[in-house]
Parts: structure tokens; C-alpha cells; sequence
């Protein structure tokens, strides 16, 4: 069997190449490249997925993230509570603004941010919360809203890995006063470069949100405050309409593929994480906790399967962030996970036959 990457965007492009390649030459002929139909198109079709009354399309999802902490009014002065364990673009959009990340930990089982960690750390300083949806699983949304409404605090949804998930029968994004999404390619609906989107039900975030994303503009030329270019370019969008259609598709295949690994991948040298009965995973990493995570990735390798670590060094121990004053053993739980965790193959397009090797080569690893 050839080597198996874990995630290989190849096979999805060769499966739909015709509808995307049309889908790009209608942006070519008709110019529209830097936001404009195609874009407007697809914020249409992303709000009535997640189902909100509101999508913004932007260049990424670190500036999304960005807009939403600007359009929440966080600046100098200010802290927000994200997770320790997520890629460091969660705690990007709450510095670029001035405002100070304050660390939280996360739970041992489900991985995901922890609402006793995140009650002690508020202070008069607080303004919100960035929850994630890690690896897919939606965090505790209920909880975690429960304590911001009690101390007057914001709270925002990070979706960069959780496009279709679902707390309690809700559509991630729709949850918070904002929904960040990233359409980076390897996401589960991912662009043919970068994109990312801000959700949301508030005419007043989104109209804020669609000037800051355009040189703080209303009116071309008449710049009301200080803005960014965060446009969606409008390749992204027509290539976002094309994959939404499937996405429903693409979800089901990675829950079939997680569930499987949960119920056949028996060795006890692996924790799994935990998925609570009130959501509905999607399955975009499948993370495992291993004894020596160095070790099996390289068994992985030598069966010509690749593995890999997300994330290796939790944001509070990483050197940009050396001056907030962190250290080993304030976030135990995101700190063990960084050092024990491997992530498998999980694709859509991934065979039974792949996933059947998958499950026998953790099934025989003896550590």
C-alpha cells in the first residue's frame, strides 16, 4: 500500500476537480477577486449553514478572530480567557489588539477549555472568553456561558476546526455573539489558499465587522476608523460554494472514520478523547495520547503512515508570550496533552482499507 498521508487534499480535488475548476474560471471571467459575487455569495450560504442571520467572509481565520475582539470593543488594558491547548491564532486576535491573553487550562478528558480553570482566573480586567472547538469536539458551551453571564463577559467561538459540529443540538458559531472560522486547506471545509469567516446574529458586529475587514471603510475613500485588508478574495468564495455542498458529505465520513477508531482501537497504551452525549463531533484531527508520542509516530512512519502533533508546546509556554510570566505546571492538564499526543490519519477519503491499517497498527503497538 502506498504511503498514507494524514490528510491528503489531492484525492478531494481529483473527485470534484470540474466543479472547481469552473467555479474559478467564472471568478477569472468576470474579475471579481477581491470580495464582490462570489464572496457575498458564499457569507450568504455560510450564515444559512451555521445558521445565523449574519457571515463575513475574511482573509483568514486569525484576522477573523481579530475582527472579533475589535468589534467586541477589546483593547489595551483588557484580558480575555482563552485555552492554553490551540493553536496560537486563538490568542493572536486577543493581542493584536492591545489586550493581554490569560491562559486557561483544559479539561483531563475532554481536552477542551475548562470552566473551573477559566472561573479563577477572572479579574476586574476581564472582558471575555475565546472558547475552542478542538480537534472538532465542542467545549462545554453551556458552562462556559453560564460563568460569562454571571460576571458581564462576552463569549466567542472558535470553529477553525469545527465547521457542522454541534452542543446540543446547535450549530458551533451560532452559539456566542461571534463564530471565528478558518478555511485553511486541511480544515473540513477548506479554501484553495487562505479564508477564513465571522459569524453571528448582531447587525451591529457584522456591519463593524465588514468595515473593518475593508480599510475601515463604509463609503469607498471615506475611512471612518482604522482599518485592515481582510477581504475574502473571491477565488476562495466560489471554491468555499463549491466544497459547502459536500461538507455534509465530508462530516459524515469523519464521524464514521472517528467512531470507528473509537470502538476498534482497543490497546490500552492509548487515552482517547472524551465525547459528551449532549454534541456532535466532526472529527477534524483525531487526537490520541500516547506514552512516547516520538516513538510511535516513527513506527507510524516505518509502515509508511504518517502521524503527527498538534500541539506540541501549549501557548502559555511558548517564547512569544515569555513576558506574560508563565511556567511549567500552570496549566497541567494542556501541558500533559502537549507532551503525549499524536494525531492519526482522518480524511474523507480515506478507504475502509486505510482505516482497517490504521486500527491494526495501533492495536499492535507495543510502545
Amino acid at each position: 500500500m502506498a504511503y498514507l498521508k494524514r490528510v491528503d487534499l489531492s484525492r478531494d480535488y481529483a473527485a470534484h476537480r470540474s466543479e472547481f475548476d469552473e467555479a474559478i474560471k467564472k471568478v477569472c471571467e468576470e474579475t471579481a477577486f477581491s470580495g464582490g459575487t462570489y464572496a457575498d455569495r458564499f457569507d450568504r450560504e455560510f450564515a444559512e449553514f451555521v445558521g445565523t442571520q449574519y457571515a463575513s467572509g475574511v482573509n483568514n481565520g486569525t484576522s477573523a478572530l481579530h475582527c472579533a475582539m475589535l468589534a467586541l470593543g477589546v483593547g489595551e488594558g483588557d484580558e480575555v480567557i482563552v485555552p492554553a491547548n490551540t493553536y496560537i491564532a486563538t490568542a493572536w486576535g486577543v493581542t493584536y489588539t492591545g489586550a493581554t491573553p490569560v491562559f486557561a487550562d483544559c479539561t483531563s478528558d475532554t481536552w477542551e477549555i475548562s470552566p473551573a480553570s477559566v472561573e479563577k482566573l477572572i479579574t476586574p480586567r476581564t472582558k471575555g472568553i475565546i472558547g475552542v472547538h478542538l480537534y472538532g469536539q465542542p467545549f462545554d458551551f453551556a458552562s462556559i456561558k453560564e460563568i460569562a453571564d454571571r460576571h458581564g463577559l462576552f463569549v466567542v467561538e472558535d470553529c477553525a476546526q469545527a465547521h457542522g459540529a454541534k452542543f446540543e443540538g446547535r450549530s458551533v458559531g451560532s452559539l456566542g455573539e461571534l463564530g471565528c472560522f478558518s478555511f485553511y486547506p486541511g480544515k473540513n471545509l477548506y479554501s484553495f489558499g487562505e479564508g477564513g469567516s465571522v459569524t453571528c446574529n448582531s447587525e451591529e458586529y457584522y456591519k463593524h465587522i465588514n468595515r473593518l475587514k475593508n480599510q475601515g471603510c463604509d463609503v469607498r475613500y471615506y475611512h471612518d476608523e482604522i482599518g485592515y485588508n481582510y477581504r475574502l478574495e473571491g477565488i476562495q468564495g466560489a471554491v468555499l460554494s463549491v466544497g459547502l455542498k459536500y461538507l455534509p458529505e465530508w462530516t459524515r465520513r469523519r464521524q464514521e472514520i472517528g467512531k470507528r477508531y473509537l470502538n476498534e482501537i482497543t490497546n490500552p497504551l492509548f487515552t482517547m478523547q472524551k465525547h459528551p452525549d449532549n454534541t456532535t463531533p466532526v472529527f477534524h484531527l483525531f487526537v490520541v495520547e500516547v506514552p512516547d508520542h516520538n516513538h510511535f509516530i516513527q513506527y507510524m512512519a516505518d509502515a509508511d503512515v504518517e502521524c503527527n502533533m498538534h500541539y506540541p508546546v501549549p501557548c502559555h509556554l511558548q517564547k512569544a508570550y515569555a513576558k506574560l510570566g508563565y511556567k511549567k505546571g500552570d496549566c497541567p492538564n494542556a501541558e500533559y496533552l502537549a507532551e503525549h499526543c499524536v494525531d492519526l490519519p482522518l480524511f474523507p477519503e480515506m478507504t475502509d482499507g486505510e482505516v482497517e491499517m490504521v486500527i491494526a497498527l495501533c492495536n499492535a503497538y507495543k510502545g
